[in-house]
């Protein structure tokens, strides 16, 4: 199914086309199935490929990441290894433990750049192909990175800092549910430079309990009713959102980064307006196809910049278009 989504920026993933569709048996002869019918995939060597998120247990972005990155491996022959920890030294760790496995690639994000981004140069001046995805945009070439795929954080914020202004908002509650996490920092910092003229506040609650995000942010709802949005940074946040605004007896509408199959849902039934989406199934996918063709034929995606897989809005006039696809956990 071709998706199609309002465009906020040049998204320059136009070369990565022939990656994601009319190469998904390149790379070597198609390998015959048990049959003799030719299958898709690769016959190129078998090889591993360490995946280090920082997404924390529950939080169902990294499940599309993750989806795109299994598709890929699957494709490629490769065996991946996927590993999280929202903490920022235990993900370095992470990282540690996969060069010293002897990984044939690493595809790593930074939400934390000064913590992670070291070790993730260790890897890359060990001769290790490694990529950066989702987070650390402004810093991955620092630390010897050959590729990153994902968005930039503060354009993403001002964009939808603009849409808010357009909708008429005047008092907007942003949640930050990553203390730290320097890419929800600079939406924010985008979200109060799209809405100028108007007034931004942020709310830090633990994302790792979505029970208690969700009292805080009734709490702050009940306490000042001039909040007239909420601007969650992830789909359970959002959702966790759109009860705290029932409980709170709020007038606020809610709209958020990033989605999941429950979000879609919600966008389409009216609970949450609109979402700004990142495309984490493309990030995972991407970022673990550039390992495979580093090893292939030394190539790298990108030509020195950064692949934008986002921002664009996904709200009621296109939700309809992807709402398969999300059920499916691709979206």
């Amino acid at each position: 199914m071709k998706i199609s989504t309002k465009p906020l920026l040049g998204v320059i993933t136009v070369a990565l086309a022939a990656t994601i569709g009319g190469c998904s048996a390149t790379g070597g002869a198609p390998r015959p199935s048990a049959d003799g019918e030719l299958a898709g995939g690769v016959d190129t060597e078998r090889l591993v490929v360490a995946m280090v998120s920082h997404g924390a247990p529950g939080d169902t972005y990294w499940d599309l990441v993750r989806k795109g990155a299994e598709d890929a491996a699957r494709k490629d022959n490769i065996e991946l290894r996927y590993s999280s920890d929202p903490e920022a030294p235990n993900q370095a760790n992470l990282v540690q433990s996969a060069i010293d496995s002897g990984v044939d690639g690493i595809a790593v994000t930074m939400p934390n750049a000064g913590a992670i981004g070291p070790v993730a140069k260790k890897a890359a001046d060990a001769g290790i192909p490694t990529v950066g995805l989702n987070a650390g945009m402004d810093d991955y070439q620092k630390y010897g990175m050959s590729a990153f795929f994902g968005q930039e954080e503060k354009v993403a914020g001002t964009k939808a800092g603009e849409r808010l202004k357009d909708d008429g908002a005047k008092h907007a509650l942003c949640v930050i549910h990553e203390q730290g996490n320097s890419s929800q920092e600079a939406r924010c910092a985008g979200l109060k430079e799209g809405m100028a003229g108007g007034k931004v506040e942020i709310l830090y609650v633990n994302g790792k309990d979505l029970t208690a995000a969700q009292s805080t942010i009734n709490a702050k709802l009940a306490q000042d009713k001039s909040i007239d949005w909420v601007m969650a940074l992830q789909a359970s946040v959002a959702m966790r959102s759109t009860a705290a605004v029932a409980d709170a007896g709020s007038d606020a509408k809610v709209a958020t980064f990033d989605t999941n199959a429950e979000l879609v849902d919600a966008i389409a039934d009216g609970t949450v307006q609109w979402a700004v989406d990142q495309q984490p199934y493309m990030q995972g996918y991407l970022a673990v196809d550039a390992l495979w063709l580093a090893h292939r034929n030394g190539s790298t995606l990108g030509g020195g910049r950064p692949v934008y897989t986002g921002p664009s809005f996904v709200d009621s006039t296109n939700v309809d278009i992807i709402s398969e696809s999300a059920k499916e956990g691709l979206r």
